[in-house]
């Protein structure tokens, strides 16, 4: 698919808007996930793409970027990785809070598309990265952020592997979570807790209890930098 393809499509089936909790930041949205996910996989001619979480802002990822703007000192100056970052909306508030460098991951190329654009939208510059990182450890990130990634549990036991291994080398861990099944509360400390309005669609609710993380840092003994 070409990079054309990608834009033309998310724009034909999204807005630019705003959520309302996070007034700040402009995103490309849509209404309806299982309309859309039935036109990604017959306008883009494959069923094997991702479902489109990239076009909705999920309760973790808000309430982890509102954490983010709320308190821009987390990330100033510092290098910054949106894990599955869908929407890239935590990327975008991490550039927005003042982050040196800010890269979003992603393993599907609508979403690593989506992010440009909506990175663009909001005057921010965020790298992108497409493809699965879950077997490395953040390489040079400072601070990892991560929205709303414990909805699966094959995901969430990946995810949390990869998270320990980012502490253990010293870097920061926050997590957003609306009380996923998934998530292992007992080895997070609990940062704050915020009411989060999302999409009856997707959530069967009105307002989120959601929850932002964070993993204690436990420097591996036997690293030497």
């Amino acid at each position: 698919m070409s990079q054309e393809t990608l834009v033309t499509f998310i724009r034909n089936h999204t807005r630019l808007d705003s959520p309302s909790y996070l007034p700040e930041i402009k995103l490309h949205l849509a209404d309806e996930a299982f309309d859309l996910w039935e036109a990604t996989e017959r306008q883009m001619g494959t069923t094997h793409l991702a479902p489109p979480f990239w076009a909705f802002a999920w309760p973790g990822g808000m309430a982890l970027a509102r954490y983010v703007l709320d308190h821009p000192d987390l990330v100033a100056g510092r290098r910054v990785l949106d894990l599955a970052a869908g929407s890239g909306v935590v990327a975008i508030a991490a550039a927005m809070a003042g982050a040196k460098e800010v890269t979003a991951s992603e393993i599907d190329p609508l979403a690593v598309t989506a992010i440009t654009l909506n990175a663009t939208a909001n005057g921010v510059s965020v790298r992108t990265v497409l493809g699965d990182i879950l077997d490395g450890d953040g390489e040079d990130a400072q601070v990892v952020l991560a929205g709303d990634v414990f909805y699966e549990k094959l995901m969430a036991e990946r995810v949390m592997a990869f998270l320990e291994r980012v502490t253990r080398r010293g870097a920061q861990v926050m997590v957003g979570d609306p009380g996923r099944t998934y998530l292992p509360r007992t080895r997070f400390q609990q940062a704050a807790v915020q009411q989060v309005p999302v999409n009856r669609a997707l959530e069967d609710a009105d307002v989120k209890t959601t929850t932002v993380w964070r993993l204690p840092v436990t420097v591996s003994p036997d690293r030497t930098d």
